[in-house]
């Protein structure tokens, strides 16, 4: 009993936030759409065509997902036709260290360079039409 309380009191056990942030960002496509947002807020489209290849069933489920825990806003602009921005919130916004130091470890450390490559070639083909 007073080991279990030991680890805890080390970080050693995850808390039920840690968890659920884990959850939430593990899903497919999550952490991409995060970084699609960090420079700016997107319309639907733009979002899909940088967040390529998601497609637009995931990438819409993912954005209610983001919406729902607070990461992102979405904006229904009344104009015709309707236009729908996504922008990140405080709590996205705070996703960008994060981010980086994900984006350093997989340079240190390549999982698959071949997969690696093709993947990073896709995603910049996307990004990089601003």
């Amino acid at each position: 009993m007073a080991a279990e309380a030991d680890n805890d009191s080390h970080g050693l056990c995850p808390s039920p936030n840690f968890i659920a942030a884990i959850n939430l960002l593990q899903e497919k496509w999550s952490m991409v759409i995060v970084l699609c947002l960090l420079n700016s807020q997107l319309g639907f489209n733009e979002m899909a065509r940088r967040a390529s290849p998601v497609n637009a069933t995931t990438l819409a489920q993912r954005l209610v997902q983001l919406e729902r825990a607070g990461v992102l806003v979405k904006t229904v602009h009344s104009t015709m036709p309707p236009r729908t921005s996504y922008a990140l919130t405080e709590a996205g916004l705070a996703l960008a260290p994060v981010l980086e130091a994900i984006s350093d470890w997989a340079e240190r450390y390549p999982l698959h360079p071949a997969a690696a490559c093709q993947a990073a070639e896709a995603l910049a083909s996307g990004i990089s039409s601003d």
